[in-house]
């Protein structure tokens, strides 16, 4: 394990790791022990009791926050024909067909997503082996291949963020900045929890919700009790 730096040691003091903190309490001392320069990311990790080789406890989706992530993602929006005016009008940063395909295959990476119309998809499934494992081959299941390019854009920009269950059964989110009031990090973490309780599958035995911990980057890890959200 890293050795932590004083800092993170000094924060960390704050923290009660037996403890599992009411949500906004929780916030709040997430913001406290950020140990970074810049405006740090808040992430909230679920610990849920799911298999993802089961289909259908592979939960996978995308929801838009009430107050966004504070981050702005730069949409590349692949399509032909006069969806291209659509996706432009609706405030996405590159629109094209193939010859964005080809600066791809050449490495180039200046964007955060990808939405694609279906036909698209063909020419798109040639670059799974770039596309994958960076996470940005475009799906269905996360609005991100249709032919709405219009209300597609216009969310991911509002702050819609992706979720899914990991091999270990985590489904971790970003859900602000470090500069957010607590209670609209609160809010945000409340949306994707009752996004992930109705989404219970049927085929769940026992706890779902095993833990849940928000953090900053870099910063300490701390639980939240589930009864406070």
């Amino acid at each position: 394990m890293a050795k932590h730096g004083k800092k993170y040691q000094e924060v960390a003091k704050l923290i009660d790791t037996s403890k599992r903190y009411p949500l906004v309490e929780a916030v709040e001392l997430v913001k406290q022990t950020s140990v970074t320069k810049f405006d740090a990311t808040v992430e909230v990790v679920f610990r849920m009791n799911l298999d993802s080789r089961k289909a259908e406890q592979n939960l996978r989706g995308a929801i838009v926050l009430p107050h966004g992530t504070g981050k702005v993602r730069r949409v590349l929006v692949l399509t032909k024909g006069p969806k291209a005016k659509e996706a432009e009008e609706a405030g996405a940063d590159y629109v094209g067909d193939s010859e964005y395909l080809e600066k791809i295959k050449g490495g180039w990476f200046d964007f955060d997503i990808i939405v694609a119309t279906p036909d698209m998809m063909g020419e798109l499934g040639k670059l799974g082996k770039i596309l994958g494992p960076k996470g940005l081959m475009p799906n269905a299941k996360t609005g991100t291949v249709t032919m709405d390019l219009k209300k597609a854009v216009e969310e991911i920009k509002a702050g819609k963020v992706e979720y899914r269950v990991d091999k270990t059964g985590n489904v971790p989110a970003i859900v602000g900045k470090v500069s957010f009031d607590a209670d609209k990090i609160a809010e945000n973490i409340k949306v994707i929890y009752a996004t992930l309780i109705r989404l219970k599958p049927a085929t769940v035995k026992g706890v779902y919700v095993k833990n849940i911990s928000v953090a900053t980057t870099m910063g300490p890890g701390i639980k939240i009790n589930p009864e406070s959200i």
